[in-house]
């Protein structure tokens, strides 16, 4: 098919095509092996997958792109995931923190340019939020931008970019700084074009990452000037286009974990039935039935999350609001990848170790995953926060009365309110917070589950994982029931070596 047509066929077709030019560049054309432990994509590989053109999935219609359709981006995401995690992450990167905040906020006379360079010069963008002193702590940011004429001068240092050094363009966040020098509360964001000398930012330092070799990281020194039509134009306020731009994202987390969970899966199921022991497939033990139907659980749970995400989290409504059902997608998908990694790697012994395995390759490409766009710990504590809040307003004491009217966990209280039947309490320490959270997170994510039963997903697997899912939830309803108030002792080796006694 002429490259030229790509962007005008029917989507499962584009997608046929898609997974046939990744086999063939990672298994026909070269060996996956051979460089999935080295920097980057070989030149070779990297413009045999661009030439599908696969950012195309979300660039609007009228400007040459398929439409950004969810469902056509999450796909796409799955799809390259299941060969590589770092592919699938750097679409994501390039999808979420650059094309559709463009696309949403852009003004008008930049985005055809950017979109064309994109379709047809393989460009590449990203986002630049975290400082290296105000990681998480994204609204004390430092870098700053006055106005000067018709142009913005901006000024700081950013860090752990994904793309770093290679995008082509950059959102850039920053707060405005005042002729006192006092920076703005609100956030301002601009699109910088790096091939413009006035708009280049200087990489001080290249990270060494210990995973998603496919990615560069580093640390970016930011002394550019950009003109007032690189501004981004938010609805309200800066800080809300930033929530709608993070929500989305995360609420796209599951597309870069779908294809990396069924790949986890689809390769326990083929090494246990072709491993014997004792003159048994390892599949026939109960144990390794088990942790196979975990990894199979967590496919499930993904699934009803990309359903979900596709509903509603199109660039046409604002996600600011969303920040639950976010939350709790980005925070308990990200645990079952590493999880569903750490399984695989069991499963297959000591073949699971080799630097070669997708198994071991997913613990570290997945683990980052845990951490970056707020860290799992925080998420979960916010959406804690956000719900004790809320039954603090309505002045209601039980957990399960409060979510059994909630819009996105209605269906799944009904299910499990014998366990959720309790009241959590006020002023709760961070811990107990977290598992919350978590507890929080499954109860949101049975419901995902369940509405995909109602669209007629595997009856079996839905079975399956809601049965996981409660199981999940006693667990952790257990460990926050039985917190201890164990604090670490700073000075611990007074009295401490063992060898003394």
């Amino acid at each position: 098919m002429n490259i030229s047509q790509i962007d005008q066929v029917q989507y499962s077709e584009y997608l046929e095509i898609y997974k046939k030019t990744l086999k063939s560049v990672f298994y026909e054309k070269n060996n996956i092996d051979d460089f999935s432990q080295h920097r980057g994509f070989p030149i070779e590989v990297w413009n045999g997958i661009m030439s599908t053109k696969p950012l195309s999935v979300s660039i609007p219609k009228q400007y040459g792109g398929r439409g950004a359709i969810v469902k056509e981006c999450l796909g796409l995401l799955a799809a390259s995931s299941y060969e590589s995690l770092p592919l699938s992450l750097t679409f994501g990167i390039n999808i979420a923190l650059f094309l559709e905040p463009v696309a949403k906020y852009g003004q008008e006379t930049l985005k055809q340019g950017i979109f064309d360079r994109f379709l047809h010069q393989q460009n590449m963008g990203g986002l630049m939020i975290t400082e290296p002193d105000y990681g998480s702590d994204a609204l004390n940011m430092q870098t700053y931008n006055q106005r000067i004429g018709e142009h913005y001068h901006i000024k700081g240092t950013k860090h752990w970019q994904g793309l770093t050094g290679i995008a082509d363009y950059w959102l850039m966040t920053c707060r405005n700084k005042s002729e006192k020098g006092d920076l703005n509360r609100d956030v301002d964001f601009f699109i910088c074009d790096a091939h413009d000398p006035a708009q280049h930012i200087e990489v001080t330092e290249l990270y060494n990452n210990i995973g998603l070799y496919g990615i560069p990281y580093g640390k970016n020194l930011v002394d550019i000037k950009v003109p007032d039509t690189h501004k981004l134009i938010p609805e309200s306020t800066g800080l809300k286009l930033m929530m709608d731009l993070l929500h989305r994202s995360r609420l796209q987390f599951p597309g870069m974990a779908m294809g990396f969970i069924e790949r986890m899966l689809d390769d326990a199921i083929d090494h246990t039935r072709k491993r014997f022991v004792g003159g048994k497939a390892l599949i026939q033990l109960d144990q390794v039935k088990y942790q196979i139907a975990r990894i199979q659980s967590a496919f499930t749970i993904c699934s009803g999350m990309c359903s979900r995400s596709s509903e509603f989290s199109s660039i046409e409504n604002n996600m600011a609001g969303h920040g639950l059902e976010a939350n709790a997608m980005k925070a308990y998908v990200t645990d079952l990848m590493q999880e569903s990694a750490q399984r695989l790697a069991q499963l297959k012994g000591a073949n699971g170790y080799k630097a070669e395995s997708f198994a071991a390759r997913g613990i570290v490409d997945s683990r980052p995953f845990q951490i970056f766009e707020g860290s799992n710990e925080m998420l979960y504590t916010q959406i804690a926060e956000m719900v004790l809040k809320q039954m603090g307003r309505k002045k209601i004491a039980k957990l399960s009365d409060y979510l059994s009217d909630l819009h996105c966990t209605t269906k799944a209280t009904s299910r499990y309110k014998s366990l959720i039947d309790f009241e959590p309490g006020t002023n709760l320490p961070q811990r107990k917070l977290v598992d919350l959270g978590r507890i929080i997170s499954r109860i949101i994510s049975g419901q995902f589950v369940l509405n995909l039963a109602e669209k007629g997903f595997s009856p079996d697997l839905v079975r399956d994982s809601l049965q996981m899912i409660e199981h999940e939830i006693s667990f952790w309803i257990g460990s926050f029931n039985g917190h201890v108030t164990v604090e670490p002792i700073e000075d611990y080796k007074e009295k401490a070596s063992w060898l003394a006694y």
